[in-house]
């Protein structure tokens, strides 16, 4: 273990000392987010200059610690809940005990300034208000550990204006340690939250229109429904081979046989080919499939599902990747193989022989085989 670990483990033998359960089972009542304090704090000055804070009068909020700083006889601590990160204040005075008539500062001068590290979960109970720098923030009143972080997070540092340094950006770590990541690393949840409302989104749109959502099998006795290797497995009370599947094409089918008109599976497939940062092994896919429409009916319905699941994600029909803006706005431009090749080459290939499309192929150095054929 590094040192910080043994450290971490030592503090936690002393806070188990001090008669604290650094893991304790009972609930911790929140009542409001990170957030939602920021959002939505109000305060009016009176007229002797004194403020009255006009909601949030008491809070309750849990969160992991990701900053800490002495002031005297105080503490300020930020602690980041899934929402974002807000800052605590910490009087002294305020966490005094009595004993044989004496005021305590044990819990004050031990646990808190002492005992507790980056990455602990708090929970505490306070009433918000602005610091005279006017950062929204909670006078806290009462805090419990709810955990003991045992290993260190990375640290990393932010400014007043918001860059950051020191950054969490080794790609190896990263994508090993996505919990790691998502911690230090606050940006990284947007990609989450907007993974869960596109998949609402399009779950809802199929549902309002008349899909009726499945669930088909992941063993199989012949992997099916696309091109690909799959990954090997053996049933004991069968004792015959199965496949995880590489698609759900197959058994989607076998529904519309057995009557139903319009079906859908979000699907966990599997193929055992290579792997990068942008292919893994096992990954979700959609598919659906419906009796008596056509490919019209398809280009029509994949328009509008793609703008509804734009605006439901991002609030608009035009979303930035990268450094280009695409348009999900339905209709989309429809154009035939045709028109598209000519478009980009220049050259009608509509009318062409096999030999004449192997040929301007080989003027756009496209690679062949023998086996290509023209189609029919």
């Amino acid at each position: 273990m590094s040192e910080q670990e043994l450290v971490r483990r030592d503090n936690l033998q002393k806070i188990k000392d001090l008669g604290i359960n650094p893991y304790p089972p009972e609930l911790f009542p929140v009542n409001v987010t990170a957030t939602e304090i920021k959002a939505n704090y109000e305060e009016e000055v009176l007229e002797d200059g004194t403020k009255n804070r006009l909601n949030f009068q008491q809070v309750a909020i849990a969160g992991r610690i990701m900053a800490q700083r002495e002031a005297g006889k105080a503490m300020f601590m930020n602690i980041m809940d899934s929402t974002g990160t807000i800052q605590l204040y910490l009087k002294r005075d305020d966490f005094a005990e009595q004993k044989d008539g004496e005021a305590d500062f044990t819990f004050f001068d031990v646990l808190i300034k002492k005992l507790l590290d980056l990455g602990d979960f708090v929970g505490v109970k306070g009433f918000a208000f602005k610091t005279k720098t006017g950062e929204i923030s909670v006078h806290v009143q009462e805090l419990v550990l709810l955990a003991k972080a045992l290993r260190p997070l990375p640290i990393v540092k932010r400014d007043a204006e918001g860059n950051v340094h020191d950054a969490f950006t080794d790609p190896e770590m990263r994508y090993r340690m996505r919990y790691v990541d998502l911690i230090v690393n606050p940006e990284v949840k947007e990609t989450f939250l907007k993974r869960t409302k596109m998949v609402s989104s399009i779950r809802n749109f199929l549902n309002e229109r008349g899909g009726l959502e499945v669930d088909t099998p992941v063993l199989q006795p012949i992997p099916g429904g696309a091109a690909a290797r799959p990954f090997k497995t053996h049933h004991n009370a069968l004792d015959v081979p199965f496949f995880m599947r590489v698609a759900n094409e197959l058994y989607l089918k076998r529904l519309i046989v057995g009557g139903f008109e319009w079906v859908y599976e979000f699907s966990r497939n599997f193929r055992n080919e290579g792997m990068d940062r942008t292919h893994n092994p096992e990954f979700t896919i959609l598919e659906f499939y419906v009796a008596y429409k056509d490919y019209f009916w398809m280009m029509e319905t994949t328009e509008q599902l793609l703008e509804r699941a734009a605006l439901d994600t991002c609030g608009t029909t035009d979303v930035v990747v990268g450094e280009k803006t695409l348009s999900f706005k339905a209709p989309f431009q429809r154009i035939s193989i045709y028109e598209a090749i000519e478009k980009h080459s220049g050259i009608d290939v509509s009318e062409m022989d096999e030999a004449a499309l192997r040929e301007f192929c080989k003027k756009l150095h496209i690679e062949l085989t023998p086996a290509w054929a023209v189609a029919s």
